[in-house]
């Protein structure tokens, strides 16, 4: 097992290879575009207007002035309350001031900004232009680990931020976390605050981290574990009044502002009057808008609307309303939405084929998994580009529209699809059936991935080219984003459109022609890890009495993807190579695609006739492996190693989920407990005569250790 283990390790090192020629840009680390509060993409968004939030900016302030103060600070509010606003707030000045360390705005749907995969690494970046101190412990973590940003939160948190930060003295800084709750994966929000939390460890207390999300379960549990450790404060348990006057406040300097604006260009006579829209009016939207923001700046938007050029005509419209905004949100986004929706038909001779219109183009542009522009758009839904723009050209206040054609049309707050969805309107004229809408995507999917995937997409040629020596403008040029879109959410809209999967069926179809083309290019996407849980959710579509023939082939396929991943995620072209020859001869997927075998490849090596109880080889210890364990509840495995470490694996993708260091010596033996919540391990020290024996919490945050001379019973506990 030794020389197995060994053997594993000699191939890592190649890999090694690959990771140094991927850090080997001048942004030495991989970031998600975007992220940062001074992107392109958060330019325009808003920030607080100077007379509101005033006495909440100070607070924060304060705190983050405080050297003893506690190391986060969490805003938390219900959605509409203005977190993301006083994110970009708090930001900025920090960085006017010069002590913004990093920023990350997670953003659900948009690409790395709504997956925890590259938050640290982006933040690691920030930090080390921030403070250049931090470069050369980085670049040490890197060239000691060169695939550290794509290993376990726990593992690019200590190696990347906390170790290097834990090496420069009086460094100050705060990072900003926007919308955390809009990161993908509940366990790995859990993670990131437990992760963030161990900030306050640092010999150098000048780091400040500011946390704003929805008060959404994953996240209060994961604040409940670092009880006492940080500064928290609820938006909507502001007192009324003070939202009532900073809502107040903003529509007066919106409104006036509207209002100067359409004075400077209209013709005389028709001037809106020095006073509009008056006192009386700004109260009225004041009590319809409180406590959320996001419907005044809705409302506002509504009113200066350019398609309508009219701001006492819109305001007319909003005002209708007003008895309709009851004291419940659902009420507030009817009186805020519905004067928006109602101007497509009002007037027009056929209004339900306006309506079928509506639903045809904004249902799947709030549905969508990630935004897309109106240029993939009419790719993807089979319209034409002016066709599209001419249905949205009245929707400039829920959803933000580009000037171009090739940049992504996005809602302004995800309280629109929310209102748009909502079961209970179901027999509102503007209601979206999600599950009709998701299907025409998944259909629409389908349809685009069979147009467009081909063998060796790229035109590669030579089976054992990188992906990391492939230029992304050479992927992007033949794989357009509505291609990429399809490659990676085709699955995701099956599931939400409730579809079934059986034989000779359009999934079953899609496969059989297409399915070495599809993992090429996720290999190519660097997505090839996500195929495996996309496969997992196809076997649960089955048809009960028709999918006989398809359940066996995905089944099979399941196995040619875990036996083959990591040299696809290399090599993107070795789908056609290593993978197929090294499958087993009878394999369902290798007999579909025997045509598809390099011509080359003359003398095959001998393989077993059908797949043996090999499921998958897990890589990444660097010396033998001495015992592993399952959890319970079959989610990961554990493994000690000679290497003086353990490592838990997940069992779905394979991926390492995190690295237990501090040993001496190697690891003897690992077991959990019946609740999956614990590891126990032994490690052999050569330097005591007993075992040491101890037991870390799967979040790595409580260690049992022995007490002195002795080595059964864990006597002595203590906080890690």
């Amino acid at each position: 097992m030794a020389n197995q283990v060994r053997s594993i390790h000699a191939e890592g090192q190649a890999r090694v290879h690959v990771g140094n020629s991927y850090y080997g840009s001048s942004d030495f680390l991989p970031t998600a575009d975007d992220a940062a509060f001074d992107s392109h993409a958060e330019e325009h968004n808003a920030r607080c207007h100077r007379d509101t939030r005033t006495e909440l900016l100070r607070q924060i302030r304060d705190w983050a002035d405080n050297p003893h103060g506690k190391t986060i600070f969490w805003l938390n509010g219900m959605a509409g309350t203005g977190k993301s606003t006083i994110s970009r707030t708090v930001a900025k000045s920090f960085a006017d001031d010069g002590i913004l360390g990093a920023s990350f705005f997670f953003k659900r749907g948009k690409g790395n900004r709504g997956k925890a995969t590259l938050f640290f690494p982006s933040i690691a970046s920030q930090l080390v232009r921030k403070l250049p101190a931090l470069e050369a412990f980085v670049r040490e973590a890197i060239n000691n680990n060169p695939d550290v940003a794509r290993k376990a939160l726990r593992d690019q948190f200590k190696k990347l931020i906390l170790q290097p930060l834990d090496r420069i003295h009086h460094a100050i800084a705060v990072i900003v976390v926007d919308a955390l709750d809009e990161c993908d994966g509940d366990n790995d929000v859990k993670v990131i605050i437990s992760l963030l939390s161990q900030a306050k460890e640092l010999r150098s207390p000048g780091l400040r981290i500011f946390i704003t999300s929805r008060p959404e379960l994953p996240i209060r549990l994961g604040f409940k574990n670092v009880t006492g450790k940080y500064q928290d404060l609820a938006l909507h348990q502001i007192p009324e009044p003070i939202v009532e006057h900073d809502i107040s406040a903003f529509l007066r300097h919106e409104l006036a502002r509207i209002r100067d604006d359409y004075n400077h260009q209209a013709l005389e006579g028709i001037e809106l009057l020095p006073d509009w829209p008056g006192e009386y009016v700004i109260r009225t939207l004041t009590q319809m808008a409180v406590p959320l923001f996001i419907l005044a700046a809705t409302v506002c938007r509504f009113i200066e609307d350019p398609a309508w050029s009219d701001p006492a005509d819109q305001l007319e419209k909003v005002l209708q309303y007003q008895m309709k905004a009851y004291d419940s949100e659902l009420g507030k986004l009817d009186a805020t939405y519905l004067p928006v929706l109602k101007q497509i038909i009002i007037g027009h001779t056929n209004p339900q084929k306006l309506l079928a219109a509506f639903r045809d183009v904004v249902g799947p542009i709030v549905l969508l998994a990630q935004p897309l522009s109106v240029l993939s758009l009419a790719q993807h839904l089979n319209f034409s580009t002016k066709s599209i723009y001419g249905r949205l050209n009245s929707l400039h206040s829920p959803l933000s529209i580009p000037p171009r054609i090739d940049f992504p049309v996005r809602l302004f707050h995800l309280s629109f699809r929310d209102f748009l969805v909502d079961p209970t309107k179901r027999a509102a004229e503007f209601w979206i059936d999600e599950t009709k809408y998701h299907k025409i995507l998944a259909d629409r999917c389908i349809q685009l991935l069979h147009q467009h995937l081909m063998r060796d997409i790229c035109g590669l040629q030579v089976p054992g080219k990188l992906r990391s020596e492939i230029d992304q403008r050479t992927i992007d040029a033949v794989l357009p984003p509505e291609t990429q879109y399809a490659c990676q959410y085709w699955v995701h809209h099956l599931k939400e459109g409730k579809s079934t999967v059986q034989d000779g069926g359009p999934v079953h179809s899609f496969l059989t022609s297409h399915l070495l083309h599809w993992l090429e290019a996720l290999s190519l996407l660097g997505r090839i890890s996500e195929s495996i849980s996309m496969v997992d959710d196809l076997l649960t579509f089955l048809h009960p009495t028709s999918a006989t023939e398809v359940s066996a082939f995905l089944c099979d396929l399941k196995r040619f993807i875990l036996n083959s991943q990591s040299i696809i995620d290399i090599a993107p072209l070795q789908i056609y190579a290593s993978a197929l020859v090294f499958s087993p001869a009878r394999s369902i997927t290798r007999g579909i695609f025997m045509q598809e075998e390099r011509k080359w490849i003359t003398s095959g090596p001998i393989v077993e006739d059908s797949w043996n109880a090999c499921r998958q080889t897990l890589e990444g210890h660097s010396d033998s492996v001495y015992s592993v364990a399952f959890s319970p509840d079959s989610k990961w495995i554990a493994s000690g190693s000679e290497d003086c470490t353990i490592k838990t694996w997940d069992l779905e993708t394979g991926s390492c989920r995190q690295t237990l260091e501090g040993h001496s010596s190697s690891v003897c033996s690992v077991a959990s407990s019946l609740n999956s919540t614990l590891i126990a391990f032994q490690s052999d020290n050569a330097n005591a005569p007993h075992y040491e024996h101890y037991g870390i919490s799967s979040d790595n945050r409580w260690m049992l250790q022995p007490a002195p001379g002795v080595d059964t019973d864990c006597k002595a506990v203590r906080r890690r």
